[in-house]
């Protein structure tokens, strides 16, 4: 997942180079080989490399319109492409040998620290800005924002330009169902304000709109009051069926008496379970999967979270079994911890520090997000999990439960 996409692609000349430096920005831009270099490969590393013809560090969306107006009122236009940490698939955060990439995630002098506000119960945030650093921030006030992706270390304008799903989106909505307003830079280098209330069509059209409509430069996210710990489950099932009933169920509940984070994934292969996040369990008591499925077949693990106080520590059990009453996994596969809210929001980094450190991080890394409607669901898994993938993957197979309509309770 990466920054908004505004590209305007037509040839550039040998003159271009030097109009582009000429540009008057209060941050700087750099043609510097390595720098050129850093932004040209994506997460994906499906692509060979291009580097742009500069790079921009802005310090203010103004810098980001001087550029785009430049590009849009040229002769000769040239690709502009605004980049946050660089998680894109396929290159959507580059620009190829003839653009100008927009570093935004970099801090530059002049970008704004995230702004808190206690009262009103949400964070302004410069589109560049990590989620992790947000995190960070807002829980200064003892706030956080109410829904996240599995992995933090993404621009806060990337995960909103496609849409920040994770497992709490069934009970908030994703990311983009919890933002009230937003700058925009425009195709045509015009810095927008816009919201329900105010440019309704941008607003909407930019969330989740991959970036076809402009840059975002600014967000107000909302906030909520921040737990303190978490209790962390996960439990496995043998029929896929059975799985994904407890999924629906779990979603459908309301009240404050429900889990708060609905996640699951698919286990093809044994080593999947202790490698995958495998902060969650101990080196000394790896998961096996012949000690709870028959003939090797395919598990599916649900994995559910409480979120809790220190006050009330002595009730967090009794709640969490009994919202596990219904519930139909197996019985002898029951893995829980407890940690801190911070801890289990950033779990995914702790799982790339070690692939890094085997030099297992700077790799191609396909992936594909589907929706698959609940009617489909049976089919997708006898056909795909079952069918093509065989014990053939060494990747996370995730499954995320969510609500149709935009009624999140």
């Amino acid at each position: 997942m990466t920054f908004a996409i505004c590209t305007l692609i037509i040839a550039v000349g040998p003159s271009e180079l030097l109009r582009i430096g000429a540009i008057d920005v209060d941050g700087h831009f750099t043609f510097k080989p390595s720098d050129l270099s850093s932004v040209s490969s994506d997460f994906g590393m499906l692509k060979s490399p291009e580097e742009p013809l500069a790079v921009l560090h802005p310090s203010s969306a103004e810098d980001v319109a001087r550029l785009i107006r430049t590009a849009y009122g040229s002769a000769t236009a040239f690709p502009v492409s605004a980049r946050g940490h660089g998680h894109s698939i396929n290159g959507q955060a580059s620009t190829g040998r003839n653009g100008v990439v927009v570093e935004m995630s970099h801090r530059n002098i002049g970008t704004p620290d995230p702004l808190v506000e206690p009262e009103e119960m949400y964070v302004d945030v410069w589109g560049g800005e990590l989620w992790v650093d947000v995190l960070k921030k807002t829980l200064e006030h003892g706030l956080a924002p109410k829904s996240w992706t599995d992995y933090l270390y993404l621009s806060v304008g990337g995960t909103l330009s496609n849409a920040g799903i994770s497992g709490q989106a069934f009970h908030h909505g994703p990311q983009i169902s919890n933002v009230l307003e937003l700058d925009v830079v425009t195709g045509k280098g015009e810095v927008m304000r816009c919201s329900e209330e105010e440019n309704t069509r941008l607003f909407h059209g930019v969330l989740g709109g991959l970036g076809q409509f402009g840059i975002i430069t600014r967000a107000r996210i909302s906030l909520e009051p921040a737990p303190q710990r978490v209790r962390w489950i996960r439990v496995l099932y043998s029929s896929f069926e059975v799985f994904t009933q407890d999924q629906e169920y779990l979603i459908s509940m309301h009240g404050q008496s429900k889990f708060d984070y609905v996640e699951g994934f698919v286990i093809v292969d044994e080593g999947l379970v202790n490698n995958w996040r495998s902060s969650f369990f101990s080196p000394r008591n790896p998961v096996k999967i012949s000690s709870v499925s028959s003939n090797g077949s395919v598990l599916y693990c649900l994995e559910i979270t409480k979120n809790y106080h220190e006050s009330e520590s002595d009730t967090i059990d009794q709640e969490v079994e009994i919202l596990m009453k219904k519930l139909n996994f197996i019985p002898t596969s029951v893995f829980t911890t407890d940690l801190q809210y911070v801890d289990f929001l950033d779990r995914v980094h702790k799982a790339e520090l070690k692939l890094r450190s085997k030099n297992l991080w700077e790799v191609p890394h396909p992936w594909l997000n589907l929706f698959v409607p609940k009617s489909r669901i049976s089919d997708f898994d006898k056909g795909v999990f079952k069918g093509i993938l065989g014990n053939k993957t060494s990747g996370p197979i995730l499954i995320y439960p969510m609500n149709k309509d935009n009624s999140y309770n």
